[in-house]
């Protein structure tokens, strides 16, 4: 099966599985982080085609939408992906990528599995996590879950395990703190470092006015 097929069947897969996805997680953001990890690899040497498989089916089953479970996303992948008769090497490496691109799994003090493409489509999805669709993600995740946008007395918890992480309940704007302004010195690629400052330094500016909205600052 030619790549622009294959490609072709998963973006119809996932639109179907994502359908009535949260909208922070849904088909608009697999599309985003999908063409974020075109735009990186032209500027890496890397397979073209486990890059295009892995942002399509990254989120195909997040953990944080089946209570916490970490392998239904994975085996989702793996189980459709070789219904398409994919080389199994080419499969492994997509199922690899999806276990190991979340943000969450950065926190354990462990080895992990690295490759090219893991990078680079890490870093599509890290972009998608920031900037002014970041902070509307993050806005809309916070409501979906009923999280107060910001208490002045519960401060963010840095230096954060996996499973502190996975179980916060923090309002929305410690999640700038715990996540989002972590994630520009965590790009792996030149090309994403370049794109995430630009971003970076909006969520800045949007927590300057923040604070001054919050605090009563007319000046």
């Amino acid at each position: 099966m030619k790549d622009e097929t294959l490609i072709q069947k998963t973006i119809s897969f996932v639109q179907e599985i994502l359908k009535e996805a949260e909208g922070g997680h849904d088909w608009f953001h697999i599309q985003r982080v999908f063409l974020n990890a075109q735009y990186l690899a032209k500027h890496e040497n890397v397979n073209g085609l486990v890059v295009s498989l892995s942002a399509l089916l990254h989120d195909i089953a997040d953990s944080k939408f089946n209570n916490g479970d970490e392998t239904i996303g994975p085996k989702t992948a793996s189980d459709f992906l070789s219904s398409l008769e994919l080389d199994q090497k080419a499969i492994e490496h997509v199922v690899k990528i999806i276990e190991n691109i979340s943000f969450k799994n950065s926190l354990e003090k462990k080895e992990r599995f690295n490759s090219k493409e893991l990078q680079v489509v890490q870093d599509a999805d890290r972009l998608d996590a920031i900037g002014a669709i970041g902070i509307a993600r993050a806005f809309n995740y916070g409501g979906f879950k009923n999280r107060a946008l910001y208490n002045p007395e519960i401060p963010p918890a840095v230096n954060q395990t996996k499973e502190e992480y996975k179980n916060s309940e923090a309002p929305t704007l410690n999640h700038f703190y715990e996540k989002l302004l972590l994630l520009k010195n965590k790009m792996n690629t030149k090309t994403g470092l370049k794109l995430a400052e630009k971003r970076h330094q909006f969520m800045l500016s949007y927590l300057n006015q923040f604070y001054d909205e919050w605090n009563g600052d007319f000046e």
